[in-house]
């Protein structure tokens, strides 16, 4: 009896480390590529996200607009993928591989064309306009647009969360970027030193988020939470005599 659970053990960990392996290929789901914004990706400054200057807000041109199944409403802003090009030998750089990019636009359907024939980004397909240079590395120029396969990841931050403050005294707007962990904040609150309460602020659009809160003179706490479910706070992060257009770290996830 001792051997045969001898023999046993071996065997029962060999199914479950196999199983386990198989969890992991099944991370991967089915989509398609193409890529806009020229050579030099200035086309994709800007998008729905409200990041503005890709290169200054140090996503460079690891990004891509995701199709509406995929964006859900901006919500997605700031989440990282990892794509590699698959299925195509016509196309896919042979040895190419994985890139990993930032959410950080939409793709707009075209429902004048057939969701196989440049309608790329309706419903319901999952869909990545890469910018050029990104799609450039894992597939040739001249393919156009490749199958993909890809995965969510954990994004990999430099320096801290960063707060930028917009708005005037009544209306404040606050750009979150450079997020760490799963990347999309789907939270926020902040607290003037004059306070002990946290106030809820609204996504207003993209990764923008806004309060009515009179909170000029007053340092500034911020609290985000991400998709993950996981929160970070960022204590006094803005001093007192903060002004509107200026930029502040914060812990990171």
């Amino acid at each position: 009896m001792a051997a045969a659970l001898g023999l046993l053990v071996p065997l029962v960990m060999g199914f479950l480390s196999l199983g386990f392996c198989f969890g992991l290929e099944q991370g991967w789901s089915d989509a398609h590529a193409t890529f806009y914004g020229g050579g030099d990706a200035s086309g994709t400054m800007g998008g729905a996200c409200g990041y503005g200057n890709l290169y200054q807000q140090g996503y460079g041109t690891n990004t891509a607009a995701l199709s509406t199944a995929m964006f859900n409403n901006g919500l997605i802003c700031g989440a990282c993928y990892e794509l590699k090009c698959v299925n195509d030998p016509k196309w896919c750089k042979p040895g190419s591989s994985s890139v990993v990019i930032t959410a950080t636009n939409f793709c707009p359907p075209n429902q004048a064309l057939p969701n196989n024939a440049g309608g790329w980004c309706n419903p319901p397909l999952h869909h990545f306009d890469l910018s050029q240079p990104i799609f450039e590395q894992i597939a040739q120029y001249k393919g156009g647009i490749v199958p993909v396969a890809y995965r969510k990841v954990p994004c990999m931050r430099k320096g801290g969360i960063k707060f930028t403050i917009n708005g005037h005294s009544y209306f404040i707007l606050v750009l979150i970027t450079n997020v760490g962990g799963a990347g999309d904040v789907v939270s926020v609150w902040v607290k003037g030193s004059k306070s002990r309460n946290w106030v809820p602020m609204s996504r207003n659009w993209g990764q923008n988020w806004q309060t009515n809160a009179k909170l000029d003179g007053q340092c500034l706490s911020f609290k985000v939470s991400t998709s993950d479910g996981r929160t970070v706070v960022s204590n006094n992060v803005a001093p007192a005599g903060w002004s509107y257009g200026q930029s502040f770290s914060g812990p990171q996830f």
